[in-house]
């Protein structure tokens, strides 16, 4: 917040599949989170709209707090819910937002990364302009509940061009506020012998295709994260597992960060068309370079960085390649890499445009109309 400039009262309404906590369940959990966080540092008075077990729920009221997601052992999903949770969510996210409407005066904005239309369907009544950020593909009712909404709509956001053209395929438009990282967290490191992975493990993030290209230069591959498909990662991930290929889980971001700094080279695998990709970011703001498949946003993350190489998409010995041709830089140049990131993902800057676009929100026309950056 700049010197001078009064704090906001913002709600914030969380995705829900997942409490807001450490370890991140994904990207877009850790993306909130550090909004969250980073927007209270500041000064400013945020509540928050999250599953139970979420952090910084201490300072929300009790009708903020939706259902905790409880997954039956080994079952864990990033496309479904638990049996019988959607319907729980979404009624107690309706009840939240009613709450909401009825304390109007005390909130200045609404800041919406749900996945649920709700928050987009209750925003031309709630008497609060609502920013709206969109992280994933076009969601039918999200789709919907937008073109519904019409003029009375607040600002729409958009993650990266990649993502505000693939919603503009459906008549939503959005300026782009990519995202950003920590680099006070995301630190600065030596780099390794190892080859590392981490995200979601799930078939679009495409964990099996970097043990393929990892096992093609000989390499030892540390995998890291969440299991997000069971079925996939027993058929694909587990059978492989071995002194060569290790999987640590799901680790705090500290930890994460410091075994990504460590590392030689980052492979990133999308086999789909990834929104944006905040594990490349994250990789390069420690000096690690990265090697990755050029889906989706992922050109958009990497430009101009000295420490990425992309391939074509699923060519893994063209992978393999880029890791052989980009690995084990210099001090010099990790450095220069980590410069680089931390200067194109400042979340300090990120933080000044979202101050800006909120407080131009509270007092502009709801017609208020976004457009597609170049």
């Amino acid at each position: 917040m700049k010197a001078g400039s009064p704090s906001l009262r913002i709600v914030v309404v969380a995705p829900s599949r997942h409490p807001l906590g450490q370890p991140h369940p994904g990207g877009l959990e850790a993306a909130v989170w550090d909004r969250v966080a980073h927007l209270r540092r500041r000064g400013h008075h945020v509540q928050l709209v999250a599953a139970e077990g979420s952090d910084f729920l201490r300072n929300s009221p009790a009708a903020f707090r939706l259902p905790p997601t409880r997954w039956p052992a080994g079952s864990s999903s990033d496309t479904d819910y638990p049996p019988g949770y959607l319907e729980l969510a979404q009624d107690a996210l309706d009840r939240a937002l009613h709450h909401l409407s009825r304390r109007s005066e005390e909130v200045d904005v609404v800041e919406n990364h749900s996945l649920h239309a709700l928050p987009l369907r209750w925003a031309p009544r709630l008497g609060i302009p609502v920013v709206t950020t969109l992280h994933t593909p076009p969601i039918e009712d999200m789709v919907e509940a937008i073109h519904a909404a019409g003029t009375a709509l607040g600002p729409v956001l958009a993650v990266s061009s990649h993502t505000a053209r693939s919603w503009l395929e459906r008549g939503v438009h959005a300026r782009v506020l990519p995202n950003a990282v920590d680099a006070a967290r995301w630190q600065f490191g030596p780099g390794g012998p190892d080859l590392v992975w981490f995200g979601r493990i799930v078939p679009e993030k495409g964990p099996d295709v970097a043990i393929r290209a990892a096992r093609l230069l000989g390499r030892r591959l540390v995998l890291a994260g969440r299991v997000g498909d069971v079925e996939y990662a027993e058929r694909a991930i587990r059978p492989h597992l071995g002194d060569d290929v290790v999987h640590l889980g799901s680790l705090h971001q500290r930890d994460l960060a410091r075994l990504v700094g460590s590392s030689a080279c980052a492979l990133v695998t999308p086999m789909w068309d990834e929104p944006f990709g905040l594990v490349l970011a994250e990789a390069l703001c420690t000096g690690t370079p990265v090697a990755a498949f050029d889906r989706g946003g992922v050109s958009e993350v990497v430009a101009g960085s000295p420490g990425a190489r992309l391939v074509a998409p699923g060519d893994v010995e063209a992978l393999a390649a880029a890791v052989a041709a980009i690995e084990g830089p210099s001090s010099e140049v990790r450095r220069r890499i980590r410069e680089h990131a931390t200067r194109r993902f400042s979340l300090e800057r990120q933080l000044d445009a979202v101050e800006a676009i909120h407080r131009t929100a509270m007092v502009t026309d709801p017609s208020w109309e976004t457009a597609v950056s170049a």
